[in-house]
């Protein structure tokens, strides 16, 4: 009788090169944890800057032979809400004879799309938002600005900065 050496078998359970368990996971939340820093790093500069620009606007203006002024928006880099756009209109001498329409918002229910009053801003798009093409239209004769000195002034309430200003044209006498 012969008696036959043989290795016996390893399973699955005996391997003794593999890493333990615990071992594992604390390696593997280790790489998370690495990649989600690196990550975050590259991006962090993004999150920084969660401010928006100043807008810049350029408007032209027209002398109409019936008294009113038209300030349209020529060139905008972004729409803006008419919630915070603010409009002044400024004298060589710095008074104005309505006070309350010399200074005001573009959303005013008295401004926004209303006809007849010292100064309307009409949204052209119906968006409610302020874009290329949207102007303003001023009643001058009404105001007195019809005289060539008078500044058309819009700033913005969410940068805290002047969008643009315009001299108003002189308007001939009919």
């Amino acid at each position: 009788m012969q008696i036959s050496r043989r290795r016996p078998r390893r399973g699955f359970n005996e391997d003794l090169s593999a890493v333990s368990p615990v071992i594992a996971t604390v390696l593997l939340l280790a790489i998370t944890v690495m990649l989600t820093s690196m990550v975050f790093i590259m991006f962090q500069s993004s999150f920084d800057n969660i401010e928006k620009s100043p807008p810049q606007a350029s408007l032209s203006t027209r002398a109409l032979d019936n008294g009113y002024h038209v300030v349209r928006f020529s060139h905008l880099d972004q729409h803006l809400d008419p919630d915070y756009l603010q409009f002044q209109i400024i004298s060589p001498n710095g008074s104005c004879p309505y006070p309350s329409a010399c200074d005001g918002m573009a959303s005013d229910a008295d401004v926004y799309g209303k006809i007849g009053s010292n100064v309307t801003f009409f949204d052209r798009d119906a968006g409610f938002t302020v874009s290329v093409g949207d102007y303003f239209v001023i009643d001058s004769r009404g105001l007195g600005s019809d005289t060539g000195e008078w500044k058309f002034r819009l700033f913005y309430g969410l940068t805290n900065s002047e969008v643009a200003e315009v001299l108003l044209p002189m308007i001939p006498e009919p």
